[in-house]
């Protein structure tokens, strides 16, 4: 993460100046967690549809002294709250959601005209051959046993597949209403996205 923020236009300077960021679907809080400590003038809400994460996520912030800048919610990626965020973040989980393009839909909602979102996703390339690497082969295991009957068998009944790439995210981002796209930094597992209104 801490070349995954600077990589983004203009969203470290407000971070470091003091703002409000939604981390959705947050889990145990560790992305929120890591945020608040990188940026003390930062507030981080956390949401996550899982109560008990969310109670653990809320025990680690206390343990790691940041409980006072960073706030958990039980909501699901449709229904988090808050509205004019300057930086939306979501790690790894998108693809896990039943209905993605109304996620991407309540993003763009929710954020700052000049607002980001940072979408970080598997790595996975558009062709399914260039996906057949030892990463790609261990991606496409778990999409296919974990991620995509998770995803099917939430409201929305629809899923981005196994191992969606850069075009499909893309389009996604499109028909949600944003009009700037970009791949950020990657690393050999992930891909990084900067989408802005």
């Amino acid at each position: 993460m801490s070349s995954w923020i600077p990589a983004l236009d203009g969203i470290e300077e407000k971070l470091e100046a003091g703002t409000v960021v939604a981390d959705v679907g947050c889990g145990l809080g560790s992305s929120s967690i890591l945020l608040a400590q990188s940026y003390p003038r930062t507030t981080v809400v956390g949401s996550d549809y899982h109560a008990e994460s969310i109670e653990l996520a809320r025990e680690h912030a206390a343990e790691a002294g940041v409980a006072d800048r960073v706030d958990f919610e039980v909501a699901t990626a449709h229904t988090f709250t808050g509205t004019d965020y300057d930086l939306v973040t979501m790690f790894d989980c998108l693809h896990d959601m039943g209905n993605p393009l109304g996620v991407a839909r309540r993003v763009r909602g929710a954020l700052a005209p000049e607002g980001a979102w940072l979408l970080v996703e598997p790595y996975a390339a558009d062709a399914v051959e260039e996906n057949f690497t030892p990463v790609g082969r261990l991606y496409y295991s778990g999409s296919t046993f974990l991620c995509v009957p998770n995803a099917l068998s939430q409201p929305g009944g629809y899923a981005l597949g196994a191992q969606a790439g850069e075009a499909r995210i893309r389009e996604l981002s499109r028909e949600a209403g944003f009009t700037r796209f970009r791949r950020a930094p990657e690393t050999p597992f992930n891909l990084v996205y900067e989408i802005r209104p």
